[in-house]
């Protein structure tokens, strides 16, 4: 009886076997491209298709199948982590019922439109499929406006989690919901738990975080899910989220030092609902942008956010009458319930008001609202007719100015700091809008790939080891090649550095002299240094003399790679001598080239003298897109003399206006003779055209050309203070919309 028992076990057994591998495939281990080809040709619902750790490089993955809902088919890691794929490499899935789980993408960038995309044709697009625990980090395409996107998502009902996606550097968006096919449209896709790691500054329009949909498709419903995300120091451009499509759902997310908004730029029917926004100060960080019809917007928290403008920490646009379907349309019927702004310096109501922006909100309720401020005593600004806004229950702090009396209640302010670090009102408060206790909807450990870091900080200079330098010829360059980013070259003083070679800068450098008396640094060549990608210069308490560069015409002290940059730069210049840059015509101190951009370029406690060229001259990007090469120039404590061009000259041109700058100081400096050369084609001393914020103060020009101003779009914010020229004209502007005091213009 038993034996027989056995035999009808064993048969059983051995028919479950055959029946499971005629519906499965098993687990399949692939080490190289063909064996994956051939495992993803094979796989059937159940399969499982695993890559072998180690670096797959130059490979486009195709990732087909037709899995089940209850069998999917995996295409995932050895190891969660220990899957590289570099070079120029991508994957697209198609089909339904796929997970993708476990791979990195780094070290290259993609071949083709995207990294990861949910199609692998015009008509082959991924239902019901899920990519998670990937990491796309720094997979950036080296030509900085050649555009890509990280991730497009097409088909319906796929969802995309637990992923770091970190390091943008090129043009284009870190991910899409694409709708250009009605078999993406009304998708209920599902994003969360992601990590949206740092994304530098593009200085040009196409660099959002997330996009969902575009205007062609505005008037098309999407249905997107997106929660539980953290977006960290986002700062590509002024839309960190670009909504342009209908009936989509934000909640629960976290900004974190995002520059910029979550915008709902198209679309109706949005709901953007707990989303926290955490500015900590950081300039030009903003909260939720209301354009269009039907939008809500409740029970959100917003906390030292600075941004102004479009940048605010809420702003309810004008639209355009009879807008065409690529513009603003008219907010009508739209909410702004129970949401807390704590410190926030500027609420926009009717923003970008104008000739065509004509069409002011109408039907909208603002009411429940609670503003705490004392980082600005007016946070409000408005630019049109705020009646078709009613205003109700709103409270305010006593301190601060309310847009209109009516609808706003003056409280107290009473704020503190909880145990999760949040500034948090009192609860009497909270309890009179509605808002129940505030914490964190999602830790920034909670997003993201399991193993993969989240501590991306941006390097510094002089974080490094100190190598003292002899003097002697191409001594500093010797140095520089045995040097780490963040070390600093110790020159010593009084003594002379001749560079006969070409010395590139490949990252964060600091040159300096710790002596009274200054070293002095010569070069052969025609620029002393290149900054080249990932590369940064500080030159602190040396002189730079150009005597004995070449006898032509171009020379510089300082340059960029003559390539496109996608990593942004800082050069640094203090307490620094720059003389005899006159050998022959147009001799730069600073010589940039096109798709670079500047971070940061400070000169402080500088002296400029003999230069036939320019300081700073950072106009390469002249298409009028919007583009330009710099975001903060500070000049402090400095002297220019003899310069026969233009000390600065910056130029954004175009009327985008999804970027922040330039944003430029300049204070206690003086200019002496400066301007007046016949091959300065500025005919200025320093000329600023479509700067964005720009302060000139406590500063005196002599001899020198004018100084000349071009404002553009953008509202741009320009202040002179203090300032006197001598025979040096009056300032030279096209418009008289920016604010000049106690300028002294003397004629002798």
């Amino acid at each position: 009886m038993m034996k027989h028992f056995f035999i009808k076990l064993l048969v059983f057994v051995l028919f479950s076997q055959f029946i499971f591998s005629c519906d499965s495939a098993g687990p399949s281990l692939v080490s190289n491209e063909a064996e994956l080809e051939k495992a993803i040709a094979d796989a059937k619902p159940g399969s499982v298709i695993t890559l072998a750790n180690g670096v797959w490089k130059d490979i486009e993955i195709e990732f087909i199948g037709e899995g089940k809902k209850d069998s999917l088919i995996t295409l995932t890691a050895e190891e969660a982590g220990k899957v590289f794929i570099e070079g120029q490499s991508n994957l697209s899935l198609s089909g339904n019922y796929l997970t993708v789980s476990g791979l990195v993408f780094r070290n290259g960038y993609s071949p083709t439109s995207a990294v990861i995309s949910f199609r692998t044709s015009e008509d082959q697009l991924a239902n019901h499929s899920r990519v998670t625990n990937c990491v796309i980090d720094n997979f950036s395409n080296p030509e900085r406006f050649e555009s890509d996107i990280w991730v497009t998502m097409y088909g319906k009902n796929n969802t995309f989690d637990h992923n770091s996606l970190t390091g943008k550097r090129n043009l284009g968006v870190t991910m899409a919901v694409m709708l250009n096919t009605e078999e993406s449209r009304e998708n209920n896709h599902l994003i969360e738990y992601n990590y949206f790691g740092p994304r530098q500054n593009l200085a040009a329009n196409g660099g959002e975080t997330l996009r969902i949909g575009t205007s062609h498709y505005s008037l098309t419903d999407s249905k997107t899910m997106v929660r539980n995300n953290y977006f960290d120091r986002c700062d590509g451009e002024h839309e960190i989220i670009s909504n342009k499509s209908g009936r989509n759902v934000f909640q629960n997310n976290v900004f974190d030092q995002c520059r910029g908004t979550l915008t709902m730029r198209h679309g109706q029917h949005t709901l953007v609902e707990n989303n926290y926004f955490l500015g900590k100060g950081k300039p030009n960080t903003g909260g939720i942008r209301v354009i269009n019809e039907y939008q809500t917007v409740v029970n959100n928290y917003m906390s030292g956010l600075t941004g102004y403008r479009f940048r605010g920490a809420l702003v309810i646009m004008n639209g355009v009458p009879n807008s065409p379907i690529n513009r603003y349309n008219q907010v009508v019927d739209s909410k702004v319930e129970g949401n807390i702004i704590i410190d926030c310096d500027h609420v926009q109501f009717c923003a970008g008001s104008d000739a065509e922006r004509s069409a002011v909100p109408i039907g909208t309720t603002f009411s429940r609202n609670l503003f705490l401020s004392k980082t600005n005593p007016n946070p409000f600004t408005v630019y049109d007719d705020i009646s078709g806004i009613t205003f109700s229950q709103n409270l305010i702090n006593r301190e601060a100015i309310p847009p209109q009396e009516k609808g706003f209640e003056l409280v107290d302010y009473q704020v503190h700091e909880n145990d999760n670090g949040l500034e948090v009102p009192a609860k009497e408060l909270l309890d009179k809008i509605g808002f129940s206790d505030l914490k964190l909807p999602v830790e920034k450990s909670e997003t993201g790939a399991e193993y993969y870091t989240q501590d991306f900080k941006e390097p510094t200079f002089r974080t490094g080891k100190k190598i003292h330098v002899a003097p002697g010829v191409n001594t500093i360059l010797n140095a520089l090649e045995e040097s780490e980013s963040g070390d600093i070259l110790v020159l010593g003083g009084a003594a002379e550095y001749l560079l006969t070679k070409n010395v590139p800068i490949h990252h964060l450098v600091t040159i300096l002299s710790e002596a009274s008396d200054k070293p002095t640094i010569l070069s052969e060549k025609n620029s002393f240094f290149s900054i080249e990608n990932e590369g940064g210069l500080e030159l602190v308490n040396v002189i730079l003399d150009g005597s004995k560069s070449p006898d032509m015409a171009g020379n510089s002290i300082v340059s960029t790679s003559k390539y496109s940059m996608n990593r942004n730069y800082k050069l640094f210049v203090r307490n620094c001598e720059i003389k005899n840059l006159d050998v022959n015509h147009t001799f730069d101190f600073l010589k940039i080239y096109p798709a670079t951009m500047a971070d940061t370029i400070l000169i402080e406690n500088s002296n400029f003298h003999h230069v036939t060229g320019s300081v700073i001259s950072m106009a390469q990007e002249l298409e009028d897109l919007g583009m330009y090469n710099v975001e903060h120039v500070i000049i402090t404590g400095s002297t220019f003399e003899q310069v026969e061009g233009a000390a600065v000259n910056i130029y954004r041109g175009g009327n985008d206006e999804s970027t922040f700058g330039p944003i430029v100081s300049v204070t206690k400096s003086t200019f002496t003779d400066v301007g007046k050369g016949s091959r300065n084609k500025t005919k200025a001393s320093l000329k600023f055209h479509g700067v964005q914020d720009l302060t000139i103060s406590d500063s005196q020009w002599q001899e020198s050309a004018p100084l000349t101003l071009h404002l553009t779009n953008g509202e741009p914010v320009t202040n002179i203070n203090n300032i006197t020229l001598t025979n040096s004209g009056d300032v030279v502007s096209n418009s008289l919309a920016f604010s000049k005091n106690n300028v002294k213009i003397i004629s002798q």
